[in-house]
């Protein structure tokens, strides 16, 4: 039986990790829960699971709850360490979980990694760790998990394509786009999922951090990774080897489904309570090239994803503080170009190789963006 932490467990992720472990308990057991917010979802799975470890950001959790003695409250960066522990699950999001990650590592764990702002920020760094100490990264997330499963057992490898949605606005005409409403660019035609995730799908930010985790996992040049638009989102990414010869990985758009390969690895089973994908309702399977015109942030973002170093550290401090004020109302949809742009021009790498240059680069951009932010707001007005 593998003894499981979640970190993240009210989030979509997270819950849908706990929808695997309900289907198989014979195969599973919670030892600890971790979230940063909604208690009461918290409480509620505490009550199922039984976990020994918890760890909750809420004031006054554990004093408005009453738990069995044997529930212990824990830091996540405690939690992951544990002798009791198998399998971190990461389902939080931005980089809260980075020292937790650094420290399941560091103990030899299986990382089953989520989220994509880790390796985004820390890709280099947390990779060298995991092989210095033996552990595991298992990609969760649906196009590196795909990857992962077409990867296995053949490592000739000449490229590897991304599949991408397209987004809430992918059919919108492109004159349209500079004055999006939250509720269009929320009103995703696949699935629905976090309000994040939603803005980065349509901005396509989503697929750059896809690119740099596969240029990290995978350990593939820049040039070997490619991003088709495919709008059924039925292939969720393949792999080209050097005889030309194809794998894709195909699943409903069901996160249950990675999920669950990353908890079993190597062992596939039967779940019934998962979606099934029946190829013969499928009548069209359609690709196209990314359109730069549409995505402009794809192209800015990618370009100083490459140049390594603190560069991609500071594209998610930058994202994440477009995505808050745009869902705020604060930004406007067609100005998140222009602060990417803005703040990448005045940041300048400090990269010493260590982990605090990152924290520190993510920290630097998401003040600048706030600035820059506030000064189109006032020019506006």
């Amino acid at each position: 039986m593998k003894r499981i932490v979640v970190l993240g467990s009210t989030g979509s992720i997270g819950r849908q990790t706990l929808d695997v472990v309900r289907s198989f308990p014979q195969n599973f057991k919670i030892v600890g829960l971790a979230a940063g917010s909604r208690g009461e979802k918290l409480s509620e799975q505490i009550t199922e699971f039984l976990p020994e470890m918890i760890f909750c950001n809420e004031k006054n959790f554990l004093q408005n709850n009453n738990f069995d003695s044997s529930c212990h409250l824990v830091s996540m960066e405690e939690m992951v360490v544990q002798e009791n522990v198998d399998i971190v699950v990461v389902a939080t999001s931005g980089d809260v979980a980075m020292n937790p990650i650094v420290n399941a590592i560091r103990a030899g764990k299986i990382i089953a990694l989520a989220n994509k702002e880790p390796i985004v920020i820390a890709g280099k760094f947390l990779t060298d760790l995991a092989r210095e100490c033996q552990a595991e990264i298992r990609p969760l997330d649906s196009e590196p998990n795909a990857i992962w499963q077409c990867l296995q057992g053949d490592p000739s490898v000449s490229n590897v394509i991304i599949t991408a949605s397209g987004g809430a606005l992918r059919d919108w005409d492109i004159t349209e786009l500079y004055n999006v409403k939250v509720k269009d660019a929320l009103n995703h035609p696949n699935w629905q999922m976090g309000e994040k995730i939603t803005i980065d799908s349509a901005t396509m930010m989503n697929k750059v951090f896809e690119v740099i985790e596969a240029h990290w996992l995978f350990g593939l040049s820049w040039s070997q990774i490619s991003v088709y638009v495919h709008p059924e989102s039925l292939i969720h990414s393949m792999v080209e080897f050097v005889d030309g010869s194809i794998k894709a990985a195909l699943a409903s758009p069901d996160m249950r489904i990675p999920i669950q390969y990353g908890l079993f690895y190597p062992d596939r089973f039967f779940n019934p309570n998962v979606s099934r994908l029946d190829l013969l309702a499928q009548k069209n399977l359609n690709f196209s090239p990314l359109d730069n015109k549409r995505y402009p942030c794809f192209n800015i973002a990618l370009e100083y994803a490459k140049k390594e170093g603190t560069w991609p550290a500071v594209l998610v401090g930058i994202d994440e503080v477009v995505v808050e004020t745009f869902l705020k109302g604060k930004l406007k949809f067609g100005e998140i170009p222009k602060v990417f742009e803005k703040v990448l021009s005045q940041y300048v790498d400090h990269n010493d190789g260590s982990l605090k240059a990152m924290i520190d680069a993510v920290k630097w951009s998401k003040l600048n963006t706030y600035e820059i932010v506030n000064s189109i707001g006032d020019n506006d007005a």
